[in-house]
């Protein structure tokens, strides 16, 4: 059987490693579980020594004592839990693996890669753990090489959460989406206004915080780099392919216009179609607010526009418009979504509030949006990750992923925050 997965019903007994001086002895530590450090560990506090140290194979090229690296897991229960490694070391080398406030050092000198005994901890409340592992010292270039991280005992007899497959969706986290409802007697749905507020220090590395979904494409902003950040407005083509070299030309999606400094082009890999971003160093805590037209050509065709407001310029900008063909459509299924698309960040919580949505139909009136539908992908309906959370707090929706937190909102929950709001004051005709 493969080490990386469940040790499926089988107790592997083995002795505990050496111990400090006046610590308990464990003679019979018990595994049941393997967690793969590969989908489930990541260095503390370091994006480069992340891409370095966690490869395809686990923990690996470690050389900095200075390093910690922490593997996590959810329990549903409290109590002991008996802790080992799957691991090798090319020359003899010390580590320190801590749980809560306890420590134990642990000698690695196995050229090839064996069960290594470690502790038995105490796990004292249920909800998401770590195991860090730190370096103490070695006698060669590199700390030990980490497959696995063993558990077992009575924590472990409820169930355990980790990420068993699909490692690089567990390591980006959980995606999380508000589902707007939109009332039956609406009418069709031609501008979807909405805002959204990033708490101070929720603004992290590799977050998409997107405001305006809709069927055919999204619109919402990300923080790409230490330098900067987007504004993004995606649609997408009708033909379906991950290739956008592959759309007919008649099935292609067509530019119509854009704003000044908007950079415009084709995207592929989650379906296909046409892009558009404006780098805007937008910031934590303030509020910025979202429009989306969607509205048929009568030519079998529909235009979609995207304008985004900062208090900053306090105006109007026209990110782009964009025509899909063979769509005859007004805006539907209306969304949020918070996601994290660097696997280096999946360990960092990040959350994002929103606020005051309404749609304008073409009854010519606007309808206040205050009820949504919480949702998540794949990654948490499988419950490889279980930090996720969304919901309403006061008068505004929430998104909340990554970071390992204990807290998760049951999936596909209904919430509704209070109406009475006052309608967007937006004079259509002087948009740009």
């Amino acid at each position: 059987m493969n080490r990386l997965f469940i040790l499926s019903f089988v107790l592997v007994f083995v002795v505990a490693g050496c111990t400090n001086s006046g610590e308990e002895m464990y003679d019979n530590l018990q595994f049941s579980l393997s967690i793969p450090t590969v989908g489930n560990s990541w260095v503390v506090g370091d994006l480069e020594k992340n891409k370095e140290i966690i490869g395809k194979d686990g923990i690996n090229n470690w050389k900095d004592k200075n390093t910690k690296i922490r593997t996590y897991f959810k329990t549903e229960i409290a109590g002991s839990i008996d802790v080992g490694l799957i691991a090798k070391s090319g020359s003899s080398s010390q580590i320190e693996l801590s749980l809560g406030s306890s420590t134990k050092l642990v000698e690695v000198n196995t050229s090839t890669f064996d069960t290594i005994g470690v502790t038995r901890f105490e796990i004292v409340e249920p909800g998401y753990h770590f195991i860090e592992i730190e370096g103490i010292s070695k006698t060669g270039s590199y700390f030990p090489e980490i497959e696995s991280v063993l558990i077992g005992g009575e924590a472990t007899t409820g169930k355990i959460w980790f990420a068993k497959e699909d490692f690089y969706w567990g390591r980006r986290g959980p995606s999380v989406h508000l589902n707007f409802q939109v009332p039956e007697d609406a009418g069709d749905v031609v501008y979807f206004y909405n805002e959204i507020n990033i708490p101070e220090e929720n603004d992290v590395l590799g977050s998409y915080f997107m405001a305006n979904g809709f069927g055919q494409g999204y619109f919402g902003i990300q923080v790409n780099s230490p330098t900067e950040r987007r504004v993004l407005f995606s649609v997408w083509s009708p033909y379906k392919t991950d290739n956008p070299n592959e759309i007919p030309a008649d099935q292609q999606i067509k530019l119509l216009k854009k704003g000044e400094g908007v950079y415009t082009g084709e995207f592929g890999n989650e379906g296909s179609g046409g892009q558009s971003y404006y780098k805007f160093m937008w910031k934590a805590g303030t509020t910025y607010k979202f429009l989306l037209k969607g509205k048929p050509t009568g030519n079998g065709e529909t235009d979609f526009t995207a304008w985004f407001y900062a208090p900053e310029v306090n105006d109007w900008k026209l990110i782009a418009s964009f025509r899909r063909p063979i769509t005859v459509t007004y805006l539907g299924h209306l969304y949020s979504f918070l996601e994290n698309f660097y696997t280096e960040q999946g360990n960092i919580t990040r959350k994002g509030d929103f606020l005051n949505q309404w749609i304008y139909t073409s009854k010519d009136k606007w309808v206040e949006l205050t009820k949504i539908k919480f949702t998540a992908d794949a990654t948490a309906r499988k419950e490889s990750r279980m930090d996720y959370a969304g919901g309403v707090e006061g008068n505004k929706f929430y998104l909340k992923n990554c970071g390992f937190f204990s807290e998760t909102t049951p999936i596909d929950s209904y919430f509704e925050r209070d109406g009475g709001g006052e309608a967007p004051e937006i004079d259509f005709e002087d948009l740009p």
